[in-house]
């Protein structure tokens, strides 16, 4: 899968993360503060327009997901949010990956540095992994409902 990847901060755990994506088997593409050397159109690194430049990955369809990280990871996934047919959330432990995946079908993971630790992030990939949209109808309907009001619909 195509993942874009992106941190205002050049932090362990976000190596970690890229390291992970990239064991998993992950095509990984990375913005703001991971990105080195050549820094032509990588844009600010700033969690507000890495986090738009990775969202924007999987709204052209560059991307089948996104992982958006700030130091809190609320800058990130509000700015990945704001982007039409993101659908961010962040998420601080497994359980919240998973539903994220099962009710609000989710395409982009946000977390914070700050507090996300090594064997916590491996938990979160691991369920973010292995959830899938829901076909429940009410399920759907939130979703579908979503994407009308970004005008994605």
């Amino acid at each position: 899968m195509r993942i874009a990847v992106s941190s205002d901060m050049d932090e362990p755990v976000a190596r970690v993360l890229v390291y992970e994506l990239r064991q998993r088997g992950h095509e990984v593409s990375v913005f703001g503060a991971l990105r080195s050397g050549d820094r032509d159109g990588a844009g600010r690194a700033d969690w507000a327009w890495s986090a738009e430049a990775a969202a924007r990955e999987v709204a052209e369809g560059r991307a089948e997901q996104a992982v958006v990280c700030c130091w809190t990871g609320t800058g990130a996934s509000i700015a990945a949010n704001k982007v039409p047919g993101v659908r961010a959330a962040l998420c601080t432990d497994a359980y919240t990956a998973d539903g994220a995946r099962k009710w609000n079908d989710a395409n982009v993971l946000a977390l914070g540095l700050r507090l996300t630790s090594e064997p916590q992030l491996k938990e979160i990939l691991d369920a973010w992994f292995a959830g899938a949209a829901s076909g429940e109808d009410e399920a759907r309907a939130n979703v579908a409902h979503v994407a009308e009001l970004d005008g994605a619909a």
